[in-house]
């Protein structure tokens, strides 16, 4: 199974759509959203593929219009952190901008930590556990998403243009 994962949106639609179909194209069968959607729109781009979301801390006041959006969809809103099982892997996400909602989804131990939050994409151990930054599609150096394949364990950072004109 391959999910695709993205983070820091920020209301960034055409560059979102892209970055969506890219992932189909790589055959992501689930999406997770590390938080900083921004709007429901968002939300609504991004469950082409079957979504789950945190919540960043961009969201805090779209709140309950991200939850509308998320039942409307089908999209399943973790809060800010939370932990899904797919493939027999334990995914914990979280924004990244509170420590204690990573320490949150920590115990008992992930495989994967999916983070957003630094506008930075990384891919590094926190003790035995794979922590994941997929970077972000508004304030970056490079826009990217990742792809991640649950049985073979690879990731691949996948870069999104600019996009000039986009919003």
């Amino acid at each position: 199974m391959r999910i695709g994962i993205l983070s820091d949106t920020h209301d960034e639609l055409e560059r979102t759509r892209f970055a969506v179909e890219l992932l189909r194209t790589h055959r992501a069968t689930a999406l997770i959203h590390c938080g900083d959607l921004k709007s429901p729109a968002i939300v609504k781009i991004c469950a082409e593929i079957p979504l789950g979301f945190v919540l960043g801390n961009h969201d805090a006041d779209n709140v309950p219009y991200l939850k509308e959006a998320a039942g409307e969809v089908g999209a399943i809103c973790l809060g800010w952190s939370g932990r899904v099982e797919l493939a027999g892997k334990t995914i914990a996400v979280a924004h990244g901008h509170m420590t204690y909602d990573i320490r949150h989804v920590m115990n008992p131990r992930p495989h994967y930590l999916l983070t957003g939050h630094s506008h930075i994409a990384s891919d590094n151990y926190d003790g035995l556990v794979r922590r994941i930054n997929p970077g972000a599609l508004q304030e970056a150096d490079q826009f990217s998403v990742a792809l991640l394949d649950l049985e073979s364990d690879e990731l691949q950072f996948l870069e999104i243009p600019s996009l000039s004109g986009a919003a």
